[in-house]
């Protein structure tokens, strides 16, 4: 005879079982050694007694040489307690398991929102936070990632994308408290819309020829949502970037969406014309780092300067674009 151990998901909804599980529980007996299991009520619709007793390993096996023995959930410590009581003796049972609910891919987020919930509710420390509070540790957090990608480290790498991953859960938390706020599941909801809308050719059968083409396609999707959102205005090919990230990863941004709208590169405060020849791999990181020392040698902050800069190309590029009507249209009316 078998002892039957009936395993489930605690991140599934209760009452959810796979079809061999509820036929192993209707044959029963069954027991647990939980009073509380979230599926006894479930079961007890369905007419499926439960006996709720203590575990005993050693008893569970010997018995289960005699008659089926269906035991609802075991833990691993569990588990191996009734392995080890079975393989005690000169005639163990068979030993099944049977999943009665698997985890999906993803499922262990839940158990993330379920702890952002009690540190909020529990911690005084986390129950205090606001979304103003939490700005240096979010920046702290992507910083982090980022060095472990540049040195390669992907097993520091899997616990730094946790703890930034905590910040966009806790982020959620603090405005769910809010009227009329968001929860993670809302946001969840957003960008699974927004990815779903910006790949047409994966989702909605739009052929494309390669990544270009791709990109192209990106880039008039995000023009017709502006239009959407302004009225009919598709408005800048710079909106969204955020003038608050550094200088230099701004600067480069700022060029990569002018440079996609086609805007002239005489728009650069530096023109090209100007520049101490073609940068390349080898070298634009030490003529970085050369300008760099020279402003501290000037007495000036480069982070400063540069954001200067860009914010004057910035609207250069917004000047240009109301000259041309570039990308600035309305859709109709």
């Amino acid at each position: 005879m078998p002892l039957i151990v009936v395993t489930t998901s605690p991140r599934v909804a209760p009452g959810l079982l796979s079809r061999r599980a509820w036929q192993v529980l209707a044959d029963g007996p069954v027991r647990t050694g939980s009073a509380d299991h979230p599926h006894l009520p479930y079961l007890a619709e369905a007419g499926v007694a439960v006996e709720v007793v203590v575990p005993d390993p050693a008893a569970l096996v010997r018995q289960a040489r005699d008659e089926t023995v269906v035991w609802l959930e075991a833990d691993e410590a569990l588990m191996r307690a009734i392995g080890y009581a079975a393989v005690a003796l000169d005639d163990p049972p068979t030993i099944e398991v049977v999943p009665g609910s698997y985890d999906l891919p993803g499922a262990r987020l839940l158990d993330l929102v379920a702890v952002m919930d009690r540190l909020r509710a529990d911690c005084p420390w986390d129950a205090r936070q606001t979304h103003e509070s939490l700005v240096p540790y979010l920046l702290e957090e992507a910083y982090e990632v980022l060095e472990t990608i540049e040195a390669g480290d992907h097993a520091a790498l899997r616990e730094e994308l946790g703890d930034l991953l905590l910040q966009v859960v806790f982020h959620a938390r603090v405005a769910r408290e809010r009227s009329g706020g968001f929860d993670v599941d809302d946001v969840a909801d957003g960008i699974v819309a927004k990815l779903v809308r910006r790949h047409p050719h994966v989702f909605a059968g739009t052929r494309v020829e390669g990544a270009q083409e791709v990109g192209e396609n990106w880039e008039t999707i995000k023009a017709a949502e502006r239009a959407a959102k302004n009225g009919g205005d598709s408005g800048s090919v710079l909106d969204g970037v955020p003038m608050g990230q550094p200088a230099l990863s701004l600067a480069a941004q700022l060029i990569r969406r002018a440079e996609r709208a086609g805007a002239p590169a005489e728009l650069l405060p530096a023109s090209p014309a100007r520049a101490a020849g073609p940068a390349t791999a080898d070298d634009l990181g030490e003529r970085l780092l050369e300008l760099v020392r020279q402003a501290h040698a000037a007495g000036l902050d480069p982070e400063t300067e540069l954001r200067a800069v860009a914010r004057l190309y910035r609207d250069r590029v917004r000047a240009w674009e109301s000259e041309t009507g570039r990308p600035h249209r309305r859709t109709g009316g």
